[in-house]
Formats: C-alpha cells, sequence, structure tokens
C-alpha cells in the first residue's frame, strides 16, 4: 500500500466511507501524496501521452486557432491567453510558435497557466521562460486556480483537463439512487465500493440523469451507474460568466461522451496501462470520461454560446491539418513514416479522432470560430508563410 492509501484508510476510519469524488480528489492532487503533485507523468516514459506530445502538428493548429479567433474579437490588446492544466508547456510552446504568423498576436499576450502542480510548474518554467515568442508576449504568469486569472478579454484553452476533474458517481437501486462511496474491506486492506444508507441530498442528481425527465436516467436499471462532475460545472459557469461580460473564446478538447449517459466511466492509467482505480491511490493516474451536454448546459446558462461537441478528427481537418502534415513531410521526408502516424493517430476515428471531442464556448454575439462554422466548414488556418519565428 501507499502512503496515500494509509492516509485515507485513516480518514474512512474516522469518518467513513469517502464519495468517489473525495477519493479521486486526493489521489491526485493531495499536497504530498497526490499523483500530479509528486511527478511529471507525461509522455512515452511517463503514464500517458497526450496530443501536442505525440505531433507538434496539434499544438500549432491550436494557436492559429486563437489568432484566427482573436482578430474575430478586434485583436484586442491586451488579451489574456490561458490555458488549464498545461502539463509540460508543450501545447503552449507550439501555440505561440504558430501564433506568431499572425502580426500583432503573440506581442498583445498576457499568458496564463492554471497549474497546481509544483512539479509541472517547474517542468512548464523550462519549456517556456527565454523562449522566442514568450519573450514577444506582454507577460508569462502562473495561477492556481482559473478565479485568479486577471479579468479582461480572453482566450481559454484546455486539452485532457476536464478528464481529471473528480465525479460523484450515483447507484440506481430497489430503493431508489444511492452514492457510490469507496470503504475498505473487513480486514482494512483493500479499498472497495460501497453504497450510501440514504439518498443523495435534493439536486446532487440533474433532473436529465434522475430520470425525472426524459434523459439517460428514465433507461436506467437497477446496478446502473450515472456520474456527475460539479467542479466542471463550476467551472463552466466561471468561464460562461467572464464570456458574458468581456469578450472571449475557449476551447475544450477531452475524451467522453456527447450526450449525458449511463455508465461508470472511472479509470486508471499507470505506465500506459489500465489499472484498477481502486489500487495504489497517488501512483496511479485517475480519469472519468467527460459528460459534455452537462458541461454545455451549464455553460449556456451561465451567458456563453456553446457550440459542438465534434469529433477531434473532423476539428483538425477542418483546421487543415492534412496541408500542415503534408508540410512538414516536405521539409523531414526521413519523418514522413512518424508524420503519418501521428496524424492517424490524432484524427482516426479508431484512434482519437471520434473519442476524443471539441467543444468552443464563446461571448454572445461573436461568430462562431473555426471548425465550427454553420454549412461547409472552412478548411485550413495555416497563413503563408505557415508560420513565425
Amino acid at each position: 500500500m501507499t502512503a496515500l492509501a494509509d492516509h485515507l484508510r485513516d480518514r474512512i476510519a474516522e469518518d467513513g466511507p469517502l464519495s468517489v469524488a473525495e477519493y479521486m480528489d486526493a489521489a491526485l492532487t493531495h499536497p504530498r501524496l497526490g499523483y500530479y503533485m509528486s511527478r511529471d507523468p507525461f509522455g512515452r516514459g511517463g503514464d500517458f501521452i497526450t496530443a501536442p506530445e505525440i505531433s507538434q502538428m496539434f499544438g500549432e493548429l491550436i494557436g492559429l486557432w486563437c489568432a484566427v479567433q482573436w482578430r474575430a474579437m478586434g485583436g484586442p490588446d491586451p488579451v489574456n491567453l490561458v490555458e488549464l492544466g498545461p502539463g509540460r508547456g508543450t501545447l503552449m510552446a507550439d501555440m505561440l510558435r504558430a501564433g506568431g504568423g499572425a502580426e500583432g498576436f503573440v506581442e498583445s499576450l498576457s499568458v496564463s497557466l492554471v497549474e497546481i502542480s509544483p512539479v509541472l510548474k517547474t517542468v512548464q518554467e523550462d519549456a517556456l521562460v527565454g523562449a522566442k515568442n514568450v519573450l514577444k508576449a506582454r507577460s508569462l504568469q502562473w495561477w492556481s486556480d482559473f478565479s485568479e486569472v486577471p479579468e479582461g478579454p480572453l482566450l481559454i484553452v484546455a486539452n485532457e483537463f476536464l478528464d481529471a476533474l473528480p465525479v460523484r458517481q450515483f447507484q440506481k437501486t430497489s430503493e431508489g439512487w444511492r452514492e457510490r462511496m469507496v470503504g475498505v474491506s473487513d480486514d482494512q486492506k483493500e479499498f472497495r465500493f460501497v453504497l450510501a444508507d440514504g439518498p443523495p441530498e435534493d439536486g446532487a442528481i440533474p433532473p436529465d440523469l434522475s430520470g425525472a425527465g426524459a434523459g439517460a436516467g428514465a433507461m436506467a436499471g437497477d446496478g446502473d451507474i450515472i456520474e456527475v462532475r460539479p467542479a466542471a460545472a463550476a467551472l463552466a459557469e466561471a468561464i460562461a460568466g467572464r464570456l458574458a461580460r468581456q469578450p472571449g473564446a475557449a476551447l475544450f478538447i477531452d475524451y467522453g461522451h456527447a450526450e449525458s449517459a449511463v455508465g461508470d466511466t472511472l479509470q486508471a492509467v499507470k505506465d500506459h496501462e489500465y489499472r484498477d482505480p481502486l489500487t495504489a491511490p497517488g501512483e496511479v493516474d485517475l480519469t472519468a470520461h467527460v459528460d459534455f451536454a452537462a458541461f454545455g448546459r451549464a455553460a449556456a446558462g451561465a451567458g456563453a454560446r456553446v457550440l459542438g461537441p465534434i469529433g477531434q478528427g473532423a476539428f483538425l481537418e477542418a483546421l487543415g491539418i492534412g496541408a500542415r502534415a503534408e508540410d512538414l513531410m516536405a521539409a523531414e521526408p526521413a519523418q514522413g513514416r512518424e508524420i503519418e502516424a501521428a496524424l492517424a493517430r490524432l484524427t482516426s476515428e479508431d484512434a482519437m479522432g471520434r473519442l476524443f471531442k471539441v467543444m468552443a464556448l464563446v461571448s454572445p454575439g461573436l461568430a462562431p470560430p473555426p471548425g465550427f462554422e454553420v454549412g461547409p466548414p472552412q478548411k485550413g488556418l495555416i497563413p503563408t508563410p505557415p508560420f513565425g519565428e
């Protein structure tokens, strides 16, 4: 057992079973023992790999998306470019390099990185501090929460951020919904799932999930599980509130489902392999699929215009990833197979192209951003020459 497991067992012994959200939050973000607080989990040498680590094309196109949207907003100067959960800083570095191709864009930026991990902040500093296009920006700052980001026009990017926010789980029983909790076995050695004795508090389960309406909950049978992500809803409302009072756009890219659905999606990953979520807390990554419908409802209710979700493959193709791949292969013929493999992994329906989805939130009155246009998408955002210095 891990040191965090001992800590969680003590909590359960004193206060009773933990909600799945409490267990997940502690496992990932405990100040000393949490998974993200003590390691760099990204890349082939880590536990998982994300799109920016697969290919520079991903971050370059997101950077161009931001530059085009900045122009659509009237080119505000300054503008906050915010990344939620910036990993190793790879995505931001690629975004800023590509964004240099849009005159005045990088120079207008106040770059904000929202990060709670001291380990990853150090990695991000190594990647970004002193980089050429970072030096052109107005500022580079770190924050521990989105609420700390200064007011003003903003562009937000969040890649595989929402999936790590804790979920509460509820299970349908013959006596109604009960919250799924994490307790311990009789010998106190292993964690196990248990059910709360009574029903959840009023409002814990949205009507479309509880079965009170015609949503997913109406089709739930005994034993079925639904997931609710309060932290994601709160974030959607906070961002939408900003967008309702100042110009901006936010782009969320993650794996999940477009419509609210029944199902247990809690999963753990270690060394690029799936593990038991209740084994070795603090040593494995814990995530759950994003309910984009719920996230979009929360944002729309707080005043943002919501577009999507659409598949990551369709989104990247609309932005011109095929043309960018051709440019890279022409410039580096020896890397042709690697570039083709990366393109397939990012866009193919049997890879990341369909499971990963993209949702945009924009200020009321702004036109649909690139990739979300009504009618046939205007393909290709790559300017000529392809990228700035």
